[in-house]
């Protein structure tokens, strides 16, 4: 009998991997997805705790899905099993049940695998389930193989977990330690991948160039050495990675930018702040210049490399010179793409114990920071007009006759073009760029309709 499934989610693209994996565990039960809550008889909220006020936001929506189930069970349409997943519920869990009982099921990051066992406790309605441990094995193991279709672009999962500790971050306490999946499993994932349809594949990690998983030899391999046996897998045409951190950014990884075609010349590299003081209070163990020397070494490898980063403002204790500090480096570094935060306090981590800095001084450095970020990132874009560029289509436009692809630079790029291209890769020359996407032609519109 088919079920309707929804999930709700929230936060890095770690948590769109795990929510699809979640999805295919729970197919075999009869699970299929829902367009909207209100069609679903299970729920799931896969939640983040980057976010300021992450858990207030969780509480407010399971309160208005406890308001839909009521209204469910009213109409005569069923009952609707709550379960709230993810970093909120891994550092929350107990919170979650005290204060909404009503919940089903809470479970973390590591547990998901444990999800169909969780739902059928739920059916038989035997009380809530709170599973919030680290596993001895990993979740990897028993997962399901991949769906039979991919997206055209497909995240693939081949580091969790962090062993850095950053004192405003919660990841640690959330993933765990940092664990690497041995190769041989990666390489068997994405062929089911490319098999399905994708073309372009993400590799996720919290610490993704701390990558060291096991090889076929048994020794550790290195995030550059898995990218290179990945760009050798049939089907690929590109290959991207995320997050990353400068001390993981080792020579073999920045080499692989300028020898291996698949690898786009698009880096998130986060940097977080450009005053040394700063950064030695968030413990991310390099100074602003050791970043400069490693954004140095990626240019010399492929000078067309485009990189995005993450900036907090307002973090405990910074003052006028460190913000200028980070001012001046956005200004040298040029960004395509950034994402910049004021600092909000995450219960346990050490920060939070910090000076903290008042909102309305907050306020002014965030607006002025995105003011120069954002006439970067368009003034990046402006500059592609009239160039010609490879561009993936992965889906439909919102306007008929419309696709929207990717650059190799990460903009989105809308295209008059049949659909018959989605999944491959079009010559398109860029008439205008924007804040926040390029405009383009088909360059053989003939041939490509033919």
């Amino acid at each position: 009998m088919t079920k309707k499934l929804f999930i709700s989610t929230h936060g890095c693209q770690m948590n769109v991997y795990d929510s699809d994996r979640m999805a295919e565990l729970l197919r075999p039960l009869g699970y299929r997805p829902a367009a909207a809550p209100d069609d679903a008889d299970m729920v799931i909220l896969n939640t983040c705790h980057i976010r300021e006020k992450a858990s207030e936001k969780v509480f407010s929506e399971l309160g208005r899905l406890r308001a839909t189930r009521r209204e469910r069970e009213a109409a005569g349409n069923g009952g609707m099993i709550i379960a709230v997943a993810g970093c909120v519920a891994q550092a929350e869990g107990e919170e979650i049940l005290r204060r909404a009982p009503y919940v089903d099921m809470v479970f973390g990051p590591q547990a998901y695998h444990q999800l169909p066992e969780m739902v059928a406790r739920a059916s038989r309605g035997a009380g809530a389930t709170l599973n919030t441990d680290f596993p001895t094995e990993p979740k990897f193991d028993t997962l399901p193989a991949r769906a039979a279709d991919s997206a055209v672009s497909a995240f693939l999962t081949v580091q969790e977990g962090c062993d850095k500790f950053c004192s405003f971050c919660v990841v640690p306490y959330t993933r765990g330690a940092e664990y690497s999946r041995p190769v041989a499993a990666i390489l068997e994932e994405a062929r089911q991948l490319l098999a399905g349809g994708a073309r372009e594949l993400t590799l996720l990690g919290q610490n993704v160039n701390a990558y060291h998983g096991e090889g076929p030899d048994g020794r550790p391999v290195t995030l550059g050495r898995l990218i290179r046996l990945l760009a050798e897998a049939p089907g690929l045409e590109r290959l991207r990675y995320t997050t990353s951190h400068p001390l993981e950014m080792t020579d073999d990884l920045i080499s692989a930018h300028g020898e291996v075609p698949a690898l786009m010349p698009y880096l998130h590299l986060p940097v977080q702040s450009g005053s040394d003081r700063i950064l030695a209070a968030m413990n991310r163990r390099h100074s602003a210049d050791d970043y400069r020397r490693i954004v140095d070494k990626l240019r010399a490898a492929r000078s067309d490399l485009a990189l995005s980063s993450d900036f907090i403002v307002g973090f405990p204790g910074e003052t006028a010179a460190d913000f200028e500090d980070t001012m001046t480096l956005v200004g040298e570094i040029g960004y395509a793409q950034a994402y910049s935060f004021k600092y909000s306090p995450r219960p346990g981590t050490p920060a939070a114990a910090g000076e903290m800095i008042e909102e309305p001084v907050k306020d002014e450095r965030l607006q002025r920071l995105q003011v120069l970020l954002n006439g970067q990132q368009a003034d990046f874009n402006a500059g592609f007009a009239g160039r010609v560029l490879p561009v993936l289509l992965e889906r439909d436009g919102r306007q008929t006759g419309q696709l929207v692809g990717r650059s190799p630079y990460m903009q989105s790029v809308f295209v008059e073009a049949p659909r018959h291209r989605i999944g491959r890769v079009a010559e398109v020359r860029i008439e205008a760029g924007f804040g926040r996407s390029l405009k383009g032609v088909l360059v053989t519109p003939d041939a490509a309709a033919a």
